[in-house]
């Protein structure tokens, strides 16, 4: 169940004003000593939550009087499955019958803080700098308030607290039941949204009449073994909705008054808005470097953008082929610094070391659901409906632009038709609220298909050269990388957190993630970022840095082992004698995908290996090319997230991860000319239709290892495994995506 307004997002009468990856857990704790300490005091009102004939238990946890367990959940719901899998812990915690379990976004509030990124960032120091490092950052997160959900991170970041949020919960139920039965409260039982003990049975509403907080002293989570709701495949909560159509999202907002509103960006980046010729009438909005008409209907907007013709400049050189050309240049020069290394990588290359040289070009979200805000300006307030990533980046986005107190904004999440790191953005809600001032009326902005691939936040080109060499034992001797690549995070940082952007895009391990560290034992090893400034704003895409580094390094081990004339999953398992977890999960895909058998005429199977966000993913894909066509036939993967919260959500978001991954892989690009983008509609920058997607089997490993994320793993060794394929089944060696360039 949605708990949700289908015209407001909220609930009526709970109105309430209040005063992310590389960027999530690299700035997790600078961004709170950055700006949550440069904030302190901060005071927040109490938020108010659920009907006032309903019983909160917690921030998190409270029953109607008809036994609904409403779980509030501040991570944004964008078919990753994350209310369903977030709300499955705690209920499975607090014994609640999930046919009674629903969701519904929580207020915005540091209660809701997303903590749990500290756990990652601070994983790798020295216990006692852990300890102060993450009582720091949760503190400074929290007076913040930074809610974002990007990086894999929701289970991560809030198992345990809602974990810990059921037990109390629970806690307080079973006390009601030990005070009205005159009994133990450890001989009570909570399961299937009742209190048990031997014949008596009382229903969690009627539990809830008579709690004693003092209660929640006895908290205890669960036994491993008495969880019963996590680890099984149970229906996702927000699927229901969406299949009668019945789910509210950013374009179903309807608010009194409201107007259209059709917008028109300039050249991407360093453009700017100098003139608009077009009929007298109409009413036009200028901004930085777009311009919007309204109409009473969507189409009378857009009939009115068409009428324009606006004038743009760009500051600089507009974004061009010049970026690639410069980026392969780097390759061959001194430029560039490395982050991580160990070794006596040159004196072990020699003097001709195996070297490949690969890229990658710029791409687009391509969300289904384009970008999209609804706008309410009215008494110094701003209120705003729509899909996001991050109510905190949001608002502090429109306080910038509009010159208000971030105290007086309101932003009611929808549900998002895809997100990717796209909406993690608030370029929507910004532009809708300005538009909204200018008029006096709420306004929803919503972007054509053209706009929302045009001014887009990239996923940045790169280019990168590898060298290695094998020794006479079998073994690796060196393996070299540099990558030269803009930084996502610089860009990110300048559009959102402006305060601590950094004064340069300098080489950084974060902006090459995924190849700044392998997985496989070499002798000596250097990896080497570096960076070049452009136009082109960039994002975080989905895997960010992993969608590009997996396909550089999974590919180059295929030629070394090609070089050396040993079987790729028989060479990578040689260097992965100390990483039983990858060896497992690459004998798994190895075993399932039969890569032992023989190839099919024409087709043969290729297989990569990649570890991102905390979750190991093997992947072996079989393909071919007929008639210049590039063919996948089958996918199979294997995953190690640790534990699986629902099965079906992870191998849902492991086979949509694979096919976004290889649809990327196969045909799409964004190219620029005079700084705006050549692909503007499915007909240039086509996705893959159900009648080209192959099938994809999955297996989960359930190694009993730390939670893994899930929503991003899947995509970073679909390219790889299919360019090894490729060069399996043709002999050709593509190393520059599209690959179905190299075969057209």
């Amino acid at each position: 169940m949605l708990q949700t307004s289908p015209d407001t997002g909220a609930r009526e009468g709970r109105r309430f004003f209040p005063s992310r990856r590389g960027f999530l857990i690299g700035t997790g704790a600078a961004l709170g000593v950055g700006i949550g300490f440069l904030l302190w005091p901060r005071r927040w009102p109490e938020p108010e939550l659920g009907d006032k004939d309903d019983v909160l238990l917690n921030a998190w946890v409270r029953v109607s009087p008809a036994g609904v367990v409403t779980v509030a959940l501040p991570q944004a719901e964008m078919g990753q499955g994350a209310w369903s899998g977030l709300a499955q812990i705690l209920a499975d915690e607090m014994g609640a019958d999930w046919k009674t379990v629903a969701v519904e976004p929580s207020p915005f509030h540091p209660a809701y803080a997303h903590v749990g990124l500290v756990k990652a960032g601070t994983a790798s120091l020295p216990p006692v700098l852990k300890d102060m490092a993450a009582f720091a950052g949760a503190t400074a997160i929290r007076r913040l308030n930074l809610q974002m959900t990007g990086g894999s991170t929701s289970v991560m970041g809030y198992h345990d607290i809602l974990r810990e949020a059921g037990a109390v919960a629970r806690a307080l139920l079973v006390g009601s039941a030990a005070r009205a039965w005159q009994v133990n409260r450890d001989a009570i039982e909570a399961r299937d949204g009742a209190l048990l003990y031997q014949a008596n049975r009382m229903p969690f509403e009627e539990a809830v009449r008579a709690i004693d907080p003092d209660d929640a002293r006895h908290a205890r989570l669960r036994e491993e073994s008495d969880r019963t709701l996590v680890g099984r495949s149970l229906p996702r909560i927000d699927l229901p909705p969406k299949v009668d159509g019945t789910a509210r999202f950013g374009a179903d907002v309807r608010v009194p008054g409201m107007v259209f509103a059709a917008i028109r960006h300039g050249p991407v980046g360093n453009g700017r808005l100098v003139g608009v010729k077009g009929p007298a009438g109409l009413r036009v909005v200028k901004g930085a470097n777009w311009v919007a008409t309204t109409g009473e209907t969507n189409f009378e907007a857009r009939k009115a953008l068409s009428a324009l013709e606006p004038q743009f400049e760009t500051d600089g050189e507009p974004a061009g082929d010049w970026i690639e050309a410069q980026l392969q240049s780097l390759l061959g020069t001194a430029e560039g610094k490395e982050v991580h290394g160990f070794g006596k990588v040159d004196a072990l290359l020699g003097g001709d070391p195996l070297t490949a040289d690969y890229q990658v070009p710029f791409l687009a979200h391509a969300c289904m659901e384009p970008m999209v805000a609804t706008a309410r300006v009215e008494d110094g307030r701003v209120e705003l409906w729509g899909p996001t990533q991050s109510r905190t980046l949001a608002t502090m986005a429109v306080a910038r632009a509009l010159g208000v107190d971030d105290k007086d904004i309101l932003i009611h999440p929808t549900l998002l038709g895809g997100g990717f790191g796209r909406k993690a953005e608030a370029d929507h809600f910004v532009e809708a609220a300005l538009i909204a001032q200018a008029v006096g009326k709420p306004v929803q902005l919503q972007w054509s298909r053209e706009e929302d691939l045009h001014a887009d936040m990239f996923r940045p080109a790169g280019a990168a050269r590898l060298k290695g060499r094998v020794g006479a034992d079998g073994r690796i001797a060196a393996f070299d990388v540099k990558i030269a690549i803009p930084s996502v995070g610089f860009s990110f940082m300048n559009r959102n957190v402006p305060l601590l952007a950094p004064g340069a895009d300098k080489p950084n391990a974060s902006a090459i993630e995924g190849a700044d560290r392998i997985p496989y034992a070499v002798e000596s090893f250097r990896a080497t970022h570096a960076p070049l400034e452009i136009p082109v704003p960039l994002g975080f895409w989905r895997s960010v840095g992993h969608s590009f580094s997996a396909f550089f390094i999974e590919s180059f081990m295929d030629e070394l082992a090609a070089a050396a004339g040993v079987d790729p999953v028989a060479f990578r398992l040689r260097h992965l004698a100390d990483r039983p977890r990858h060896a497992a999960v690459l004998k798994a895909v190895a075993a399932d995908a039969r890569l032992s058998d023989p190839p099919a005429n024409g087709f043969a199977k290729g297989v990569a290996l990649h570890e991102s966000f905390g979750s190991i993913v093997g992947m072996a894909v079989e393909a071919g090319v007929e008639d210049g066509a590039v063919i996948v036939r089958n996918v199979w993967a294997a995953v190690d997230c640790g534990r699986a919260i629902n099965p079906d959500s992870v191998k849902a978001q492991i086979e949509g991860a694979a096919l976004q991954g290889l649809d990327a892989a196969i045909r799409s690009e964004i190219r620029f000319e005079d700084g705006m983008a050549v692909q503007r509609n499915f007909d240039t920058y086509p996705l893959m239709r159900l009648a080209e997607a192959p099938a994809v089997f999955t297996r989960i490993i359930e190694s009993g290892a730390g939670l893994g994320g899930i929503g991003e793993p899947g995509l970073p060794p679909a390219a790889p495994a299919l360019a090894n394929a490729l060069a399996a089944a043709t002999g050709i060696r593509a190393r520059a995506l599209p690959l179905g360039a190299s075969f057209a």
